[in-house]
């Protein structure tokens, strides 16, 4: 659900090559997207079809070979490292399929753990990650650390840290693949509640069925291109 129609991301004319040895991998060849504000858009397609690249660019953690990224219109490839660091983690939350948590901390320390750069004090960083651990219903798993809780458990705390810091937009990088079918389904509804209740906008790279049907829009990428945009 598109809260109005104000483009978040820009992708333009974007390719990506990777060096290997001696051999250039073209991950993604002239690719342009824009992503709205409030959208819930999955990226699908098969092993290497560049969808997780695509999908790092958009979250700067690489930069493309040729093309451009805007992140609400300011180009990426503008900004220091620094200045990048900084833009992910004020504008942008991520979703990993191995959940990412740290395991010498509790689910509360992981979801905390993206505030601790910002100036909140100690009082209002507890009432937000426990207001966060409640919204993805694992409040009474908040001193556990990671290996004490299951898959599904895991991916709700990831995607509380995800949220903590009220991001522009969430990216999932195919948020079931570790997870069984019903805990799977699960997930994606929470995702889906979330995007619709608050307007949060998530972007997913996917070859799960149940995300491309889920999705507002599906765009499908094979051997690096654009093959579809609806």
């Amino acid at each position: 659900m598109t809260v109005q129609n104000e483009i978040l991301v820009r992708v333009v004319g974007v390719s990506k090559e990777y060096a290997f040895g001696k051999q250039q991998l073209l991950a993604l060849r002239n690719v342009s997207l824009s992503v709205l504000k409030g959208e819930f858009l999955a990226i699908a397609g098969p092993s290497g079809s560049g969808k997780s690249t695509l999908l790092n660019l958009i979250g700067c953690i690489d930069g493309p070979t040729s093309g451009s990224v805007y992140i609400e219109d300011q180009k990426t490839s503008d900004r220091t490292p620094d200045q990048l660091a900084d833009l992910r983690a004020h504008k942008i939350g991520f979703i990993f399929q191995t959940f990412n948590l740290l395991p010498v901390l509790s689910a509360f320390e992981n979801v905390e753990y993206p505030l601790l750069r910002f100036k909140l004090d100690k009082q209002k960083r507890r009432e937000r990650v426990s207001k966060y651990l409640e919204l993805v219903g694992v409040n009474k798993y908040a001193k556990h650390r990671p290996n004490q809780l299951s898959g599904g458990q895991r991916q709700r705390v990831a995607i509380a840290r995800a949220l903590i810091t009220r991001p522009s937009i969430v990216l999932a990088d195919e948020p079931t693949a570790n997870l069984d079918h019903r805990t799977g389904g699960d997930i994606l509804e929470l995702m889906r509640c979330i995007n619709q209740d608050k307007g949060t906008t998530f972007v997913f790279s996917t070859h799960d069925p149940r995300v491309m049907e889920m999705a507002g829009r599906l765009v499908r990428l094979e051997d690096g291109e654009m093959v579809t945009n609806n």
